[in-house]
């Protein structure tokens, strides 16, 4: 279960795992916007998936807050270690370059394949996106799809 946004409107610190219905129900209805945002990640979770190489789907930003009207979505594609973008089916293809996913999406997403990293596992990677740009931290969820 996800945790309750702080007087921020942020969750508290941490990566909360949760199914996507949980993830769906939790922050998926409201305005019209957050809305249309949902439909955009749910888009982009299935052309992710379609790849056949997702690991992980990591949603940080304005999304995963209490912002009644966030302006896009922000997600780490964590994808196996033999993922090719050159590869992927073609539809999937625009997840892969940042300019085109925000322009196409509405998302401004972020991918790494774990072999791609030196000096940091996967788990350090992901947990690096709870830091906001005033430092602080605030919680994040990972799509559990498996």
């Amino acid at each position: 279960m996800l945790p309750l946004t702080n007087e921020y409107g942020d969750l508290p610190p941490g990566v909360y795992p949760a199914t996507l219905d949980e993830f769906i129900q939790h922050f998926g209805s409201g305005s019209e916007q957050r809305q249309l945002v949902t439909k955009r990640l749910l888009h982009i979770f299935a052309l992710a998936r379609r790849t056949g190489y997702l690991d992980r789907l990591v949603v940080f930003g304005s999304y995963v807050t209490n912002k009644p009207a966030p302006n896009d979505v922000d997600i780490i594609l964590v994808m196996e270690d033999n993922f090719r973008v050159e590869s992927c089916p073609l539809e999937a293809k625009g997840l892969f370059d940042h300019a085109t996913a925000q322009a196409r999406y509405g998302a401004s997403i972020f991918w790494v394949r774990p072999g791609l990293l030196i000096g940091e596992t996967i788990d350090e990677f992901v947990s690096y996106w709870q830091i906001k740009r005033d430092g602080s931290k605030r919680g994040i969820v990972e799509v559990i799809s498996r």
